[in-house]
């Protein structure tokens, strides 16, 4: 599709993801418009609430994008309030499609971003997204039940679900395991208090990530769920150890008990071949390169 002209509108365009997203899609053309909860004198920006499902429809009408990204979300798995996750993640996900259906244009797609929470920690090994989900927290279940209830509106809306692994970058909040990381190499800290440092994770970097979620609303697969994943996995250990590479610093781990989960697995990762083939030429950059950008950032 010819992308000159076309208006992209982002939930969540003030988050960590939603900057990137937003700078991407500008680059590629795009006007962009941003949904967000603080305000802000950004043009093309509104605040607006996802609970909110009347004032939504006013936007939605009046901004009547060609695409939609919908990256808002509590996103943080140790939030405490259970509640907070449906609110938010499934409710206010509801009122985001019924605003699109009824804004009296029906966009070329619309991208909801889930999560490869929703495979819980039942799996191992390298998870497509034929493998059963098996939710193990109230994000991952909130995420899960947005998933099916987006399917109520596949006959209306051309939607498209993106499961993102771990991914990183400058700017994410140091309550995310990776910046935690890199902040105490960045700071020269003495110790880092960590859990398991022999599990394995999948680790993508989120200018890769806003690539992927670009080419998907470009590709269209309208009705499919997609994995947006490296195809790898790295220990913590691994990751100490990249970071001291660079830093020439070491740093003491403890390994704190209430940091380890019972029954966790070992290894998890993301097979992207569905990706791969939708977006071509489509990789994200070797984790040390990652961690190599966010240590050395302004």
């Amino acid at each position: 599709m010819s992308i000159a002209g076309k208006r992209a509108l982002i939930t969540g365009v003030q988050g960590f993801t939603g900057r990137y997203m937003a700078a991407e899609l500008k680059a590629g053309g795009y006007e962009v418009f941003g949904l967000g909860t603080q305000p802000s004198d950004e043009p093309g920006y509104f605040q607006a609430d996802l609970a909110d499902g009347s004032a939504l429809r006013e936007l939605l009408a009046t901004i009547q994008p060609d695409v939609v990204i919908h990256l808002a979300a509590l996103a943080f798995v140790g939030h405490g309030a259970a509640d907070t996750f449906y609110r938010v993640n499934l409710i206010g996900t509801r009122h985001l499609l019924e605003a699109i259906a009824a804004c009296g244009k029906v966009p070329d797609c619309v991208l909801l971003a889930s999560s490869a929470n929703v495979y819980g920690n039942a799996s191992t090994g390298l998870l497509s997204e034929a493998t059963l989900p098996a939710p193990a927290n109230d994000y991952a279940v909130s995420k899960l039940a947005m998933e099916y209830m987006a399917r109520l509106w596949f006959d209306r809306l051309p939607i498209v679900i993106a499961r993102p692994f771990n991914y990183t970058g400058v700017g994410q909040a140091d309550s995310f395991l990776l910046p935690k990381i890199v902040a105490h190499f960045r700071r020269r800290a003495d110790k880092i208090e960590l859990g398991n440092l022999d599990v394995s994770r999948d680790f993508s970097d989120v200018r890769a990530v806003v690539k992927a979620y670009r080419g998907l609303i470009e590709a269209r697969p309208v009705g499919q769920t997609v994995n947006v994943s490296s195809g790898k996995s790295h220990s913590l250990r691994e990751v100490i150890d990249m970071c001291s590479a660079f830093t020439g610093h070491s740093i003491e781990v403890e390994v704190n008990p209430a940091f380890v989960r019972a029954n966790e697995v070992k290894i998890l990762c993301g097979d992207n071949a569905r990706l791969r083939e939708l977006v071509k030429g489509w990789e994200t950059p070797a984790l040390d390169e990652t961690l190599s950008w966010m240590l050395s950032a302004d």
